[in-house]
Order: structure tokens, then C-alpha cells, then sequence
């Protein structure tokens, strides 16, 4: 997964407890890992890149494969300049689960952050949308303000990585306002949280290398449920945020759409993450979820 060490520092230390949230906000690249999944569909290669007021300062990989009844995710990336502003790190995560009902239903979830010398890890076990075992490494730090994560909590949510990946329903055009318009129960292990988006409008993308074509733009909000506390400045700014966006683009083949571009504002300038390369491979033997409808 791409970085969270492109933050500044500031933000860095109070995002360490709910890192996966800030991933999900402005960093989530997710892949579906090949080597778990049998029979693939459809697969995406892609890169991206992320600036700040338009500065270089991550990069990171992504892809994804689709089959009818699963699915897997990886993804890898480590930052690059202003490395004297901000945390050097790198990290990978994943994600694996079951293709049910026309929607993704996560089975597990794993993050290795690295931070310099600090080893950020986390481990969510998940079976219909429940959490039924995880574990992070470093442990929460008490604090006596902190919104405990109830049982109740833990129930109906998806991991981080999912989170991002959307399956839309019906038979048309998968880049349909209908590709924005969801709300999505996310657990992290830490912190337990809502992704609303809105459908605001349509754009032309295009990859260096891959992808070119319209977009669907939704505007994302974030708001915190329990595991935070309250007075913490990064949950503070996330929760006012009304300026993110995410851009959706298709994996051919299937009615999966994805991040293709994230832009939020902080409060040195504009972030950006970006696909440069966006390719899909459709598997000629599989018709795909395209053909699945409700």
C-alpha cells in the first residue's frame, strides 16, 4: 500500500492510531493478488504517483485480479522526496476474500507499515461482514478519552482495502452515478469509521500507459464511530473535510470500478495520487461480472 509517510509529520503522530483511515482518505491504493485467486477474470496492473502542490512524494504499485466467486488484494509502495518535510516509509497490506451476492465480502485483512525504524502490523480475521478475530501490533494506546470499539462495532464492516473497490450493480454502464452514491462501514483495526461518497460528475481520464476513457467523480467524506479521540487534530480535519474526491475507473471485463485519482487538500497544499499506468487484461474464457446482475 502506498505510504501514510506522506503526511507531514504533525500528522503523521496523530494518524499512527487509525493509520488505515488516512490510507482510505487520501493514499488507498488497493490490489487483488493473483496468486490467491483461481480462474481470473480480468486483471488491472497499475502505478501511481502522489504530489503535494505538485512535488513528487510517493509512489506505489497495484493490482488486481477478479474471478467469479473470489477475490485477493496487494498492494506495495515507499515514498520519494522532501524526505527532510516528511516520514520515510514504505509498506504492503492485502486483502482476501469472497465474491457473493454480486459483492465483495472480505475474509481477511493484513498491513505491514514501515516507519523509518518503526513497524506498524495488523491482522483482521472477517466472515459476512463481521470481525471475528484481529490483532495490531503496536496495541492502542489507552487513553482515557478514547471512543471505545464496541462488539456492535465490529459488526457489518469491511477492511480498508475493500473499502475502496466498488462493484456496481445493474446492467449499464458501470461509470454511472450509481458507482458513488454508498456508504461503506470500515474497521482497521483500530479505528472504526463511515466512507460516505456523492456523485458530483463525470471526467475524461487518461493513463501514460492503459486506461483511457470517462471517469466517475464522487466526493468522499469521512466520519470517525469509535477507536479515536476526539480532540486528535487529524480526525478533527478529516471529519471537516468537504473538498476530497475520488475519480472511478472500470476494470474492463467486470463491473468493478476503482480509484483512478484521489486529490485532497492539507494544509500544505494539494495532494494528488494518480494513476500513471492503468491496464487491464480481460481473460477471453470468462464473460465476467459485466454479465452479473441482481
Amino acid at each position: 500500500m502506498l505510504s501514510v509517510s506522506v503526511l507531514p509529520k504533525w500528522l503523521n503522530r496523530t494518524m499512527r492510531p487509525a493509520a488505515s483511515a488516512a490510507v482510505a482518505c487520501f493514499m488507498t491504493a488497493v490490489a487483488l493478488d493473483a496468486t490467491h485467486v483461481a480462474a481470473a477474470q480480468a486483471r488491472l496492473d497499475a502505478e501511481y504517483g502522489v504530489t503535494l502542490s505538485g512535488l513528487p512524494i510517493a509512489r506505489g504499485t497495484w493490482v488486481i485480479d477478479v474471478a467469479d466467486d473470489q477475490y485477493s488484494a496487494t498492494a506495495t509502495g515507499m515514498t520519494s522526496g522532501l524526505l527532510r518535510l516528511f516520514n520515510g516509509g514504505h509498506g504492503t497490506s492485502a486483502a482476501h476474500g469472497s465474491v457473493s451476492g454480486g459483492q465483495l465480502v472480505p475474509t481477511s485483512y493484513a498491513a505491514n507499515l514501515n516507519y523509518n525504524r518503526a513497524v506498524d502490523q495488523v491482522r483482521i480475521v472477517l466472515a459476512g461482514g463481521n470481525v471475528k478475530d484481529y490483532s495490531v501490533d503496536p496495541p492502542v494506546i489507552p487513553h482515557p478519552d478514547r471512543i471505545p470499539v464496541s462488539d456492535a462495532d465490529r459488526r457489518g464492516v469491511v477492511d480498508p482495502i475493500t473499502s475502496a473497490i466498488t462493484r456496481v450493480g445493474g446492467s449499464g454502464n458501470p461509470i454511472s452515478p450509481l458507482a458513488c452514491n454508498r456508504k461503506v462501514s470500515v474497521f482497521d483495526g483500530r479505528l472504526r469509521y463511515d466512507l460516505n461518497s456523492e456523485f458530483k460528475r463525470f471526467e475524461r481520464v487518461k493513463a501514460d500507459k492503459g486506461y483511457i476513457g470517462p471517469a466517475a467523480v464522487c466526493a468522499v467524506f469521512f466520519t470517525p464511530i469509535s477507536g479515536y479521540v476526539p480532540d486528535r487534530p487529524l480526525i478533527n480535519y478529516l471529519t471537516a473535510m468537504r473538498d476530497a474526491e475520488v475519480w472511478l475507473a472500470p476494470i474492463s471485463g467486470t463491473r468493478v470500478v476503482v480509484p483512478f485519482r484521489f486529490s485532497m487538500p492539507t494544509p500544505l497544499g494539494p495532494g494528488v495520487l494518480e494513476a500513471t499506468q492503468f491496464v487491464s487484461i480481460v481473460d477471453p474464457a470468462h464473460v465476467g461480472l459485466s454479465a452479473k446482475t441482481e
